[in-house]
């Protein structure tokens, strides 16, 4: 009953100019923000242990109106499309680099995308599919299905396939030597037993080592990707040039390197522009969980 009246509210959503839908959730984003004090403490316990405690009382607080925001927004996009053309898509989202990814294509290879929780992620991930090429997109299974199947409808509208996490391994490597692309999310956090240690923001990190493994493996090339906005309507999608990935006698230390080189890639876009990324996420939970005790 509930997710029929979640479709319901979609509907009538979907019916309203599309600036008094934005304000809504606008809205949703500052009322979660006044009544959800555990997940703001989140964002300030991320930011203070990141930025080694240099932040600002008013830097903190601005962020974090703003992840809560961000969030929202994220939430109205997967919403918008799932009712969105190609030509809509395009008229909102450019492409900056987009030789990157024909120069690997050219020559005969798979792509591995590494994408993060940053700015408009779910718009980005759809954005690539429509504006580029089909994607293998690597999730988390969630615990509502009805809301699970929802939510990747909308990110399979223009031709991205959902890879469950579980077992996910031999279907990349199947879009691999195929010469397509997968894309795999490089900020969430993981267990011990998944990742690979690392620096981040000057702390030490487990990240996932699947997008070294696959290119070294299988000579596929990581390609970064991520998106940002001025004005939370028009949006640049900006493909990095691919992200080498040695070959020599040590594998493990090729693997090591190349994950460590995808951290500081992102710790650069952070310390850039911090307010995009998604801090409400306890990204140090596994690694650093005294931070969270305070």
């Amino acid at each position: 009953m509930g997710f029929k009246l979640f479709l319901l509210l979609e509907k009538f959503l979907m019916l309203l100019p599309k600036e008094s839908r934005k304000n809504f959730f606008i809205f949703l984003g500052k009322l979660a923000y006044r009544l959800s004090a555990r997940s703001r403490k989140i964002v300030r316990q991320n930011l203070n242990f990141a930025f080694d405690n240099t932040m600002s009382e008013s830097e903190i607080d601005e962020i974090t109106r703003y992840s809560f925001k961000n969030l929202l927004l994220n939430f109205l996009h997967l919403m918008e499309i799932r009712h969105m053309s190609v030509e809509e898509l395009q008229k909102k989202v450019k492409v900056h680099n987009k030789e990157a990814v024909l120069k690997v294509h050219e020559q005969g290879r798979g792509i591995v995308y590494i994408a993060t929780h940053y700015c408009s992620w779910e718009l980005g991930n759809v954005a690539i599919s429509a504006l580029i090429e089909p994607v293998g997109s690597v999730y988390k299974k969630m615990k509502n299905e009805p809301y699970e199947a929802w939510v990747l409808e909308s990110r399979a509208k223009f031709g991205n396939s959902n890879l469950e996490k579980t077992n996910v391994i031999k279907p990349l490597i199947k879009r691999i030597k195929s010469k397509m692309a997968c894309g795999i999310l490089i900020d969430t956090n993981i267990n011990k037993r998944e990742g690979l240690e690392i620096m981040f923001m000057g702390k030490s990190l487990r990240q996932t080592s699947t997008p070294a493994y696959l290119a070294r493996k299988f000579d596929a090339a990581i390609i970064p990707v991520s998106i940002r906005t001025d004005d939370e309507e028009n949006y640049t999608l900006t493909f990095y040039d691919e992200m080498k990935v040695q070959k020599t006698e040590d594998e493990a230390a090729d693997i090591q390197n190349a994950t460590q080189a995808q951290a500081q890639w992102l710790e650069s876009l952070i310390r850039k522009e911090p307010k995009f990324w998604f801090w409400l996420h306890r990204r140090w939970k596994n690694d650093h969980s005294y931070i969270y005790k305070s």
